[in-house]
Order: structure tokens, then C-alpha cells, then sequence
């Protein structure tokens, strides 16, 4: 059958099975056998690509929706939502295409609110807001002398929830090795920094701690992911490795904790920085930047530093932007940015500004390994920023 000629009906009618709870294949079928359909592979498929569509843009589909009424007139946006069951009052943008032959509408749909995940995310900064034992603010006796350091700690790209099989990628990578190569790499970090003066420590956060953002285990943009363990679990496993985390890293010195969004993430990862927020709240030794921002900025002394994931502006225009979004521009010599997303290192010096992509300690998956990306030293990075000379030092805790 041509593209475009199957029945509106029987569309409406797979989508009605689907989510009536049959599967893709036994919503076709049925719906072929009441209209005399062959059923074959390809009509499968076709069918599949319009049920798990991530939006009802239509230019991605192959199956149109007509907005032809059997009179011979066009449906308008409400009567097209209401008549294919589309909810209308999440439709961002339409426009009615009528040059392809079937007339029908683009509808861009904003991303659909779960009432209860906003219940579960609620319920639970409630609960640890109430929790007795929650960490006090922390008296440290410490030796002064005439040098103190900042110290970067960037866990980027962990992707917890993340599933490598080694028969596949020649290495495995799941939730076990994720928690236990971030535990060991910060440590690692410490340890390395014991000889410095350490008065405060940046932490990054975010930048795709988790692997997925929906269930069905895909990113924030729908794009299937071989995955570990339910979303879930992946959140609670995260939410824990933070609060072990930062509980190590406040005795070390003062924590200011900055949360990059991220498009593996990007509804997730929120929720869980700022879950992280509510826990210390009552801990005067650690501060957070929680909002959704792309790209936050810090200063330590003469020191101005941005933090983005990587995925959005171009790394050429970064240093501009820091100029125009950072009021502390003028009154700081040395200028870093520290980007992520890419899984391996690059740093280019810009005029007045340094950006530096992070290693990651992940391994790839099915499909970055059957394109090539892999081999990346997997590493969990750090830095030292002196007050007056900028970063003297890259720590770099490899696996």
C-alpha cells in the first residue's frame, strides 16, 4: 500500500491498542485483519514509527494524518487534535501543510508534565527536609599559610544507568563500576591535593549523571539508550553517590556545588540537584547554584570560572558569552571554562579565556563502539586554581 493511503480509522485504532496496552505488532495485525490489510513487516514498521513518535511532527513520519473531512473540508487545529486524539492543549506550534497531496497539520507538542513524578519529586524534598541527623555545619581547625587553593572536582559524563557488555564493546560499564569508579576517582583527587592549602572546593555537578530521563528508557529527546536498572533506581543509586560524595568532600573545605543540565538528563538531573540541595540545607559548609541555566559562572579570586555541558553554544563562542553573561568579566585576569559531553579531552587557549572538555569515566555503549567512539582514556578529572595565578594544576584520576 502507498504511502499516505492507509485508513485515518486505522490509525486512530493502532493508536487506541497501543495504548490500551498491546503491543505495536498486535495492534497491526488486529487492525489489518478489520481492514483487510495484508500485514507484513514494512506495514509494522510504519506503524511503529508512528506510535513511538517522540512529537506528532508529522515530517518524521510516514503516515500522514489527513485533515480532509468526508465532506471535502479542511478540520481546524481543535477538530484535528480532538478527531486523532492528540491533546491540544500541549500542541506549541501547528501550521496546516497542504502541498504533499493529504492535507494535514505539523503540530510541535510541548513535552508532557507526569503528575505523578511531580508527586514522587515533592514527596521526597519533603521527607529529606524533615530527616533528623542531616549533616551540621562543620568547625575545622586548619594551618594558614600564605598560599590557598581552590579545588575543581568535575565527575563528568558519569551516565548512571548506562549498560556495556564486554562480549559486545570489549568492556563492561553498569551501575556497580559507575558508583565505584566516581567514589575512587574523588578520592583519588584528595589524595593527590593532600600536600595544598585547599580553603574551597568547586564541585560540578550534573553534565548526564544519569544515563535516561524517561520510562522508557530513553534521553530527554527520545533517543533509546541500552540501560541498566529501572529509571528509578538509577535516580536513588545517583541521588546516594552524591550525598557520599559531597559528605567527603566538606571535610576537605567549604563546598560550592554547581548543576550543569544535560540533554541525557535534562528533567532528571534537575530534580535530583536540587533533591541534593534540600538534603544539606541545614549544612553552612556547602552552597549550590541549582537553576536550569546552560551556563553558570564562579569566582575565586582573580580566578572567573563557567561550567556548561557542551551540547549547546559553540565552543569558539563561549568566552564571549562568558563576557557578556558574567559581571565579573573585568575584575578577574584568569578566565577558564570547563565543558563536557564529548567524553575526551581538548583545550584550546581563546583571548582571555581557556576551554577545556572533560574525560569521562564511562565506556561506551553498543552503538558508540560500533562507530568508533571509544579508546578515550576514562578518567575522573580535578584542578587547582591558586588565588593570584590561575589553574597551576590538573588532577586526573585515570582507570
Amino acid at each position: 500500500m502507498a504511502k499516505n493511503k492507509y485508513p485515518n480509522e486505522m490509525i486512530v485504532m493502532v493508536n487506541d491498542l497501543v495504548t490500551g496496552g498491546l503491543s505495536v505488532t498486535k495492534a497491526v495485525k488486529r487492525a489489518c485483519a478489520s481492514f483487510g490489510i495484508e500485514f507484513t513487516d514494512g506495514v509494522r514498521r510504519t506503524f511503529h514509527d508512528v506510535v513511538n513518535r517522540s512529537d506528532t511532527n508529522q515530517y518524521k513520519n510516514e503516515v500522514q494524518l489527513s485533515a480532509m473531512k468526508p465532506d471535502g473540508t479542511i478540520m481546524n487545529i481543535e477538530e484535528y487534535c480532538v478527531y486523532y486524539g492528540i491533546p491540544f492543549e500541549q500542541a506549541r506550534t501547528y501550521k496546516l501543510v497542504t502541498h504533499t497531496g493529504t492535507p494535514y497539520y505539523n503540530i510541535a507538542s510541548n513535552i508532557l508534565k507526569n503528575d505523578d513524578i511531580n508527586k514522587f519529586f515533592d514527596d521526597l524534598l519533603k521527607d529529606l527536609s524533615e530527616l533528623p541527623n542531616k549533616p551540621s555545619t562543620i568547625v575545622r581547625q586548619r594551618p594558614v599559610d600564605n598560599e590557598t587553593y581552590l579545588l575543581v572536582v568535575d565527575p563528568a559524563d558519569c551516565h548512571i544507568g548506562k549498560l556495556s557488555m564486554s562480549f559486545e564493546t570489549g568492556e563492561d560499564y553498569n551501575n556497580q563500576i559507575a558508583v565505584r569508579r566516581v567514589k575512587e576517582g574523588v578520592d583519588g583527587i584528595i589524595e593527590k591535593t593532600k600536600g595544598f592549602n585547599i580553603d574551597k572546593v568547586l564541585f560540578i555537578g550534573g553534565n548526564d549523571i544519569l544515563h535516561i530521563d524517561t520510562p522508557k528508557r530513553t534521553t530527554t529527546s527520545g533517543t533509546p539508550q541500552d540501560t541498566d536498572g529501572m529509571w528509578y533506581n538509577n535516580f536513588l543509586i545517583a541521588k546516594e553517590l552524591y550525598i557520599d560524595v559531597l559528605t567527603r568532600l566538606i571535610q576537605v573545605a567549604d563546598v560550592h556545588f554547581v548543576f550543569n543540565p544535560s540533554n541525557h538528563d535534562f528533567t532528571h538531573g534537575f530534580f535530583l540537584a536540587n533533591v541534593i540541595e534540600t538534603y544539606f540545607k541545614d549544612c553552612k559548609n556547602i552552597t549550590f547554584d541549582c537553576d536550569i541555566k546552560h551556563r553558570k559562572y564562579f569566582r575565586y579570586y582573580d580566578n572567573l570560572i563557567g561550567t556548561s555541558h557542551g551540547d549547546g553554544a559553540k565552543t569558539q563562542d563561549l568566552p564571549l558569552l562568558m563576557a557578556q553573561e558574567s559581571p565579573e568579566w573585568s575584575s578577574t585576569k584568569h578566565r577558564y571554562i570547563y565543558t563536557h559531553h564529548v567524553h575526551h579531552k581538548t583545550s584550546k587557549d581563546f583571548i582571555g579565556v581557556t576551554v577545556e572538555s572533560m574525560r569521562s569515566p564511562s565506556s561506551a555503549d553498543g552503538w558508540h563502539s560500533r562507530n568508533g567512539y571509544q579508546h578515550a582514556p576514562k578518567a575522573i578529572e580535578g584542578f587547582l586554581h591558586s588565588k593570584t595565578h590561575g589553574q597551576i594544576a590538573r588532577i586526573v584520576h585515570v582507570f
